[in-house]
């Protein structure tokens, strides 16, 4: 396996040509999808598609036109988030958000591109392929990223402002606003290696579990995070359900390293050296953006 720069490297030169691929897209509207897609990030959902396909025996080539489809739903989830009628956020990566450069109108066709366009790069892979693996790895993805997964997460979210937080909502809201699209990460490499149920099932545990903590330290540092180094707005939750309403900081902090545990735990039932995202997964909580 490589290194989480190699990956992230891989998925930072595809990005563009990959969504250019697709063909003549008319300005503005390619101009504001890449100004997000290029802003930088960690690039995680990528890395990690990437990561367990290499790790379940397929190659990173195969996975990367998912990697990139994964990361431009990821990137329209942002686009539509920053909006006036979401989180109404004017900075994201350290830049202005979509749609303080381009609009409105033309951030909401951004996104809905990059979703479309995520769909076209897989589909047509899927093809090429000439099995079932690349359709089973897409069916993951766009049901993880839809109205069962994050959006039904983001749904519950936005409703939920003001009230009063729950263990239930709360919970909901965490695993599938932002565990979903790390579940589809490892679960779509692993398909696209042809790895077994069981192997599967294994991968989908680990990133839930990680992908809780991620939402939890994620809260922690909207109510301490430098909004410098993350690049984006702090105390922004104020009025949603997150983890801190929940518990307060030393409850959010002790529930994260709990589920970390977990994940690091579901690893045992891989195969192989798992080392990479048992590292990855302790990281989280050292996160500082």
């Amino acid at each position: 396996m490589r290194t989480y720069d190699a990956y992230r490297q891989l998925a930072e030169q595809a990005l563009v040509p990959m969504l250019s691929s697709l063909g003549e897209i008319p300005e503005p509207l390619k101009q504001a999808m890449c100004y997000s897609l290029e802003a930088g990030g960690k690039r995680i959902r990528p890395v990690l598609l990437m990561a367990a396909c290499e790790a379940a025996g397929g190659t990173a080539e195969t996975a990367l036109p998912f990697a990139c489809a994964l990361e431009m739903i990821h990137t329209y989830s942002l686009i539509h988030d920053d909006l006036p009628a979401m989180d109404n956020d004017d900075l994201r990566r350290g830049k202005p958000t979509n749609h303080k450069v381009f609009g409105e109108d033309v951030a909401i066709l951004a996104g809905d591109g990059l979703l479309n366009a995520a769909a076209e790069l897989m589909a047509a892979r899927a093809v090429r392929m000439g099995d079932l693996r690349g359709i089973r790895a897409m069916e993951i993805i766009m049901r993880r990223a839809g109205v069962t997964g994050m959006i039904a997460g983001q749904s519950v979210d936005v409703t939920s402002e003001g009230k009063e937080p729950r263990e239930d909502l709360v919970s909901y809201i965490h695993s599938h606003k932002t565990a979903d699209l790390l579940e589809a990460a490892v679960e779509a490499g692993l398909a696209l290696a042809g790895a077994p149920e069981d192997q599967l099932a294994a991968g989908r545990e680990y990133a839930y579990h990680m992908g809780l903590a991620f939402q939890m330290t994620d809260d922690l540092l909207d109510v301490r995070g430098d909004a410098a180094q993350m690049g984006k707005n702090t105390g922004m939750d104020g009025n949603k359900m997150t983890w801190v309403a929940l518990r307060g900081i030393e409850g959010t902090e002790r529930d994260a390293r709990e589920e970390i545990d977990k994940a690091v735990r579901a690893l045992k039932k891989l195969p192989g050296d798992t080392a990479f995202f048992a590292d990855f997964a302790r990281g989280i909580l050292d996160r500082n953006s």
